[in-house]
């Protein structure tokens, strides 16, 4: 598998580790501590162990794997992490980081513009989403820190994790039959004046639905509050949204650009490694925020530093790197990076397709991204649940050529009923299945995908 997408990893990690090598050695030469040293055999005997203690995961690069929103970063940000970890430049100042702060404003102009942000901004990378979102609650609260922060049902538990953190209250909105935010529920909240910001979620990570934002950017017109939309898993799509979405799917995303704040994670669909978000906010009055005084910062350079309008401090610049070098050969564009959103969105779509004639698989849903969740036709809540975890464990425990990996995702009958299911209902709660088809692999996998999942509940309902 050194081959992938056409490239050759380890020849790109000898060309950018030789390239860093001679860096270094055009500097005075230097005596490595002896605190440092260690034998080459000892330190490729640890290396050694590690990769035998990798062994213990699941194949999260392989079209195999369709459980959580897991994959492998691309060969050429894994080459250019690892050349710029070999210097670490801190992001946090461009004193500590003069190339790789000039690449982070480079993609965040080309991120912003994706989402037809204006050109001037407020913006840095974050290491995850969760920060980012942190980041964005916090500026709601030191805007209305006295109003309240609502987001949908189905929002990431992050929302509500962050806000216990910062002291603010939540107001959690249901959603509707497509696991949408429910636009009358949402309005009920907005009419008593206390929310100050709604939390829009574009793919939610259940799910993948896509709440109405343009419907919310006009109560929030209405009712004078801010928007803040969390696109962590989402946001790419907009590159292939106006083509290849649902009509109103795609109305939606277009209302990104009225969003007052957005996080969306390059981790995900951007091809790259963890510790690696991105937050936006389009009021630059809001960097008075930020001020902050540390007498040991030093600036030689007098333009604006990371350091300044962001809550963390040390950030990796190979991060920057990664995400810089991935998007010059994959820009984001439809043609570019989008070309590797349109099969993972097929994948789900045929699936779907496959489910709508399947005799034992039913989908809970239909997908509005390329995550799908489904079903065995089944009869009672108590059995719903043991199958789907039946399958959850049956369908990895045996060899690495037949495995498949799938998640589970709870509902309750209420839920179910809200979807036009009729089922028993003798259990308060059940687990189904869900796939999220992140990899663009998956488009030719889901038939084989599909016909595994099959049979197996096949053999499982007659049990």
């Amino acid at each position: 598998m050194a081959e992938q997408n056409g490239l050759h990893l380890p020849s790109l990690v000898d060309q950018v580790v030789n390239a860093i090598e001679e860096l270094k050695d055009s500097y005075p030469a230097y005596e490595v501590h002896p605190s440092l040293r260690s034998d080459q055999a000892k330190a490729a005997a640890v290396l050694k162990e590690l990769t035998e203690r990798l062994e213990d995961n699941f194949p999260y690069f392989h079209p195999s794997y369709a459980a959580q929103m897991l994959k492998a970063p691309h060969p050429v940000a894994v080459a250019a992490y690892l050349a710029t970890m070999m210097i670490n430049p801190n992001n946090h100042s461009i004193d500590a980081s003069p190339a790789t702060t000039v690449m982070e404003r480079e993609v965040l102009k080309q991120m912003a513009a994706m989402f037809e942000y204006p050109e001037e901004f407020l913006g840095h990378l974050t290491w995850s989403g969760t920060t980012a979102n942190l980041e964005a609650l916090w500026v709601a609260r030191e805007l209305e820190p006295n109003k309240k922060i609502a987001h949908s049902a189905d929002a990431h538990y992050t929302h509500s994790r962050m806000s216990e953190v910062l002291g603010t209250t939540n107001v959690s909105i249901p959603t509707d039959a497509t696991g949408r935010m429910d636009l009358d529920a949402l309005e009920q909240e907005l009419k008593t004046g206390e929310i100050g910001t709604v939390v829009v979620t574009l793919g939610t990570t259940g799910l993948g639905a896509v709440d109405p934002l343009a419907d919310i950017v006009e109560l929030a017109k209405e009712y004078g509050v801010r928007i803040h939309v969390d696109t962590a898993y989402g946001g790419f799509f907009k590159l292939i949204a106006e083509n290849h979405l649902a009509p109103e799917t795609a109305r939606h995303y277009s209302a990104l650009k009225d969003a007052d704040s957005i996080v969306v994670d390059p981790h995900k669909h951007g091809l790259q490694p963890y510790g690696s978000g991105a937050v936006f906010f389009k009021d630059l009055s809001i960097g008075k925020f930020y001020k902050h005084d540390s007498p040991y910062t030093y600036f030689i350079s007098e333009d604006l530093h990371f350091g300044e309008i962001q809550l963390e401090c040390s950030r990796a610049g190979a991060s920057a790197a990664a995400i810089w070098a991935t998007l010059k050969l994959f820009p984001l564009t439809e043609q570019g990076l989008g070309a590797a959103l349109i099969p993972t969105r097929n994948a789900a779509s045929n699936w779907f397709e496959l489910l709508e004639s399947s005799d034992v698989l039913q989908a809970y849903q239909k997908p509005e991204l390329d995550i799908l969740t489904y079903l065995p036709r089944v009869g009672s809540m108590s059995k719903l649940d043991d199958i789907s975890h039946s399958l959850l464990v049956d369908l990895a425990k045996c060899s690495r050529e037949e495995q498949i990996h799938i998640a589970t995702y709870v509902v309750k009958p209420y839920q179910l009923k809200a979807r036009g299911f009729t089922i028993s209902e003798d259990a308060q709660q059940a687990r189904i299945l869900r796939s999220v088809l992140m990899k663009p692999e998956q488009e030719a996998w889901v038939p084989r995908l599909n016909d595994r999942i099959s049979d197996l509940t096949r053999q499982l309902m007659t049990l």
